[in-house]
């Protein structure tokens, strides 16, 4: 995959990591539209590419990871009917079959921390700030927040931050499990990167399998989540059978 570095969401491959940049940091790397269709056609072209084994998701400059969606965004549809159909660009992420990690800085806001949401691990750096500020404004995030937020934090925790749109710190967000490490701001990139690096050593059957099954954890009865993971466990052992590790 040729790298791509054009438009304000970057992609850049090496070793089998790709490297998803929001790339606006002088507006908080605030999503218009055409970087929720730049996100969803380099989601595409990673799945796509099977020397990508990882994803690393992060936001330009140092002030923030994503702000969400720019509100003038927004306004550029002419009715509510026509907003519907916008690009999902969380939607883009979690259709990612890749394991994707999200390195979080500074502020992370509405769709900004859904994006986080749709990754698999989250790191945050000592400076993030998270919040889901939507309700202050008269509407719902309508990037998988309310969804995702009961499934990882808790009801009660989720309707908190949903209900307030207060803002909490990257330690309130690790104890509240939104996130899975906290670390100083000039450890963010080498700590993900590093993360990225051990995951795209394995096997990208197995990963992907894993991967599959714990999401199909969040939504199937158990039963029916026991036979989805024996599939893919005989699916590990047909391709370790067939083509060795890789």
């Amino acid at each position: 995959m040729a790298e791509a570095k054009d438009g304000e969401v970057t992609l850049e491959v090496a070793e089998g990591v790709a490297v998803l940049t929001l790339d606006r940091p002088a507006k908080h790397n605030a999503i218009t539209n055409a970087m929720a269709a730049e996100l969803a056609n380099h989601a595409r072209r990673i799945n796509d590419d099977d020397a990508v084994r990882a994803v690393l998701l992060r936001g330009g400059g140092t002030r923030a990871f994503c702000a969400g969606m720019d509100l003038r965004a927004i306004e550029a549809f002419p009715t509510a009917w026509d907003f519907r159909h916008r690009p999902d660009y969380p939607g883009a992420v979690r259709a990612i079959r890749k394991p994707v990690v999200a390195a979080i800085k500074g502020w992370a806001l509405g769709g900004g921390f859904e994006l986080a949401l749709a990754a698999d691990i989250r790191i945050a750096a000592e400076s993030s700030r998270i919040g889901f500020p939507e309700v202050t404004r008269g509407w719902v995030g309508g990037g998988g927040a309310s969804q995702m937020l009961p499934r990882v934090a808790g009801f009660g925790q989720a309707m908190r931050l949903l209900l307030t749109g207060e803002q909490i710190d990257g330690a309130e967000a690790l104890r509240l499990r939104l996130v899975e490490q906290l670390v100083p701001d000039d450890a963010l990139e080498d700590t993900a990167k590093a993360l990225c690096a051990r995951l795209a050593a394995l096997s990208p059957v197995a990963v992907q399998a894993v991967k599959a099954a714990v999401r199909q954890s969040l939504e199937a009865p158990l039963t029916a989540g026991f036979a989805y993971e024996n599939e893919m466990n005989v699916l590990c052992l047909a391709a370790l059978r067939e083509g060795g590790r890789a």
